[in-house]
């Protein structure tokens, strides 16, 4: 699989091309799919190539930079310590907008934690356990106690944001409950094999150049 991948010429993906024309780029980087270090290593890959997708965006002025929104689940399994806090504080004025979920803070260690909770401008959080309210306090006192964090009903969040440049008090809300009983509109199918159709080579086309440039080594 990573050979497959990483063996090739050139992309067919964009990564500037889909920030700047505001394209959405599904990634299933699923450890069940296709095991714990190939996810994290294309998902590294992948994480590196946005952020300079982004910076390359200094020929275009600031006010034609659009909004690039990067959603990245388990994040702590793509992004490490040393590119972390570049893509925080370099990336954002370049208008990639960083959503980060994790589940747990013993899942970071201590100089990604660091990294995060001193660059981060927004803080969301569910109900969470004893050992993660209390670290969480911090960032929402006075207003809520690890009590509250740890007591919070289903759906609802406590939150401080960043609005223009300062943070807010922390508040509360209420989110969307899973969507059930939707009418499917069997667009699924389509969009993979027109994806397909637009940016994927087959395998055995891919392999068997991988072969013939091994046998002229």
């Amino acid at each position: 699989l990573i050979r497959n991948i990483v063996a090739q010429i050139k992309t067919r993906i964009d990564f500037r091309k889909a920030m700047d024309e505001g394209k959405i780029l599904i990634c299933n980087l699923s450890k069940g799919k296709i095991g714990e270090e190939n996810s994290s290593f294309l998902g590294s890959l992948i994480a590196i190539k946005l952020q300079l997708s982004a910076m390359e965006r200094v020929d275009l002025p600031e006010e034609r930079r659009r909004d690039f929104f990067l959603y990245i689940d388990e994040f702590q399994n793509f992004i490490s310590t040393e590119i972390f806090p570049d893509i925080l504080s370099e990336a954002r004025k370049y208008r990639l907008c960083l959503t980060m979920a994790h589940q747990y803070i013993s899942q970071l260690d201590r100089s990604l934690m660091e990294a995060v909770f001193g660059n981060v401008g927004t803080i969301i959080s569910f109900r969470v356990g004893i050992e993660d309210a209390e670290f969480l306090e911090r960032m929402f006192l006075p207003s809520f106690s690890k009590e509250d964090l740890i007591n919070l009903d289903r759906y609802r969040i406590y939150l401080r944001m960043a609005i223009n440049g300062k943070s807010s008090n922390p508040f509360s809300a209420k989110t969307l409950p899973p969507l059930y009983g939707f009418d499917y509109q069997g667009n699924r199918e389509k969009i993979i094999r027109v994806s397909r159709q637009r940016y994927a080579v087959r395998r055995e086309e891919i392999e068997g150049k991988i072969e013939r440039w091994a046998k002229g080594l």
